[in-house]
């Protein structure tokens, strides 16, 4: 079983996802992790993040440094959402990313195009979505209680510049799945949004279920 969750920054994807492969025991892959790499190697040896040549050398990491604390920095978020933009990263990443997915017994991705391009076939697909306003506050609250000091203004001027290079790109854009349920957390507690994101997979498992018994008849 495939479990695809996509959304922007902050709506609560992450969160969900994990609570998701918890619930159905199954592996799971935050792939936002993996472009994060990529930004922070470009970092780490010199090269340009806006140069599409200079992050595809990057894309050759060790998968130990997915382990590194530093990639959850907002600064690294950043240039992570710069380095996705360009096609010849996400075509360096896709088979990574398709190969977890494709492993026995299934698993759970959250990213931005899980659903629309590395598991269009996936049994479930969620959106999970939220006010900028809102993404801004919960990113904010995080990183004051890692000692930032930036702006609340300052967090949502970067949450809608992400929002823009994210749904704007050439290369698998963010955009919800046709088939996608839907998830709005904006309103909705931590547990209240993972209850509803069960029940929402729920609901596509069993309609699934009825197509293929119907194709069988």
């Amino acid at each position: 079983m495939i479990i695809a969750v996509d959304g922007p920054a902050a709506s609560g994807k992450g969160t969900i996802a994990r609570a998701l492969a918890r619930h159905y025991k199954l592996p799971q892959l935050d792939t936002g992790l993996l472009y994060r790499a990529v930004a922070e190697k470009v970092s780490r040896i010199g090269l340009d993040h806006t140069i599409e040549a200079d992050a595809v050398a990057a894309c050759d990491f060790d998968d130990a440094l997915l382990d590194d604390p530093v990639l959850r920095s907002d600064e690294v978020g950043k240039l992570a959402s710069i380095v996705s933009a360009h096609p010849l990263v996400r075509a360096a990443l896709f088979h990574r990313q398709k190969r977890f997915a494709a492993q026995p017994g299934g698993a759970v991705l959250d990213g931005r195009d899980i659903g629309t391009v590395i598991a269009p076939d996936a049994d479930a697909k969620l959106f999970i979505r939220a006010t900028p306003s809102i993404r801004a506050k919960r990113r904010h609250a995080e990183l004051r209680d890692n000692g930032s000091t930036v702006s609340l203004d300052k967090v949502l001027a970067d949450i809608r510049a992400r929002d823009l290079r994210d749904s704007t790109r050439s290369a698998a854009p963010l955009v919800a799945a046709p088939d996608a349920a839907l998830l709005d957390t904006s309103f909705l507690s931590i547990e209240a949004s993972v209850q509803r994101a069960i029940e929402l997979v729920e609901r596509q498992l069993a309609l699934k279920a009825e197509r293929d018994a119907y194709k069988r008849s």
